[in-house]
């Protein structure tokens, strides 16, 4: 049986969502990055970079990154219909997704983490406002992309989406007026009301379900 390892409020949300989407068997295992249980030996010994997510699969074998474990799960159950079967859908869909960790993700951790890019103390709180700037630009970018349709990629539910509310999630956590973004906002409600989502979102305590 394969086997998450996730930490509640983390970019792991993508992933859990995703499995409990395609109906696969799995398991899973809360790293709680606030308590550093990334550092520990066991874990080091499952991704030796200390991040989550991380896909034990059934042979012993690991993914991480949530843009791969994403991808390999769509197609390791494509009747669970989470990419696109359409090339060019599909290749804008993994862009998309891309675009989400390489760009957005990065600006929030800016806020979050500041001392991954700075030793200097200093520096710290200069770099957290220029990241809380540029990710809420991020998230208004996301409410115009998502404007007239149901989904992020249209009328499919697709990887993007469970991706997608991380960073809904993360503009709640540091208060940011998200509900400003009535396209993003919208599109979080049907977000919602999909059982596999609200099933994630309760094992992890997440706070859209506080302020739903």
């Amino acid at each position: 049986m394969m086997t998450l390892f996730y930490s509640p409020g983390a970019c792991s949300l993508a992933s859990h969502i995703v499995l409990e989407e395609t109906g696969a068997a799995y398991e899973t295992q809360p790293v709680v990055l606030a308590k550093g249980e990334q550092n520990a030996e066991s874990y080091r010994k499952v991704n030796p970079r200390g991040r989550v997510p991380a896909l034990r699969l059934d042979d012993g074998a690991v993914l991480t990154e949530n843009l791969a474990i994403l991808t390999y799960l769509a197609r390791l159950k494509p009747e669970a219909g989470l990419m696109p079967a359409d090339p060019l859908a599909e290749a804008r869909c993994l862009s998309m997704m891309a675009w989400f960790s390489n760009s957005v993700h990065p600006s929030f951790t800016h806020v979050a983490r500041p001392s991954r890019f700075a030793e200097d103390e200093s520096t710290h709180e200069a770099l957290k406002a220029t990241g809380r700037k540029t990710f809420e630009a991020y998230l208004r970018e996301i409410d115009g992309l998502v404007e007239g349709r149901t989904w992020m990629q249209g009328e499919q539910f697709t990887l993007c989406d469970p991706y997608a509310l991380v960073f809904y999630t993360w503009g709640v956590r540091i208060g940011l007026p998200v509900e400003e973004m009535g396209n993003y906002t919208a599109w979080k409600e049907r977000m919602l009301s999909r059982p596999a989502v609200r099933k994630i979102l309760e094992r992890e305590q997440n706070p859209l379900l506080q302020a739903a």
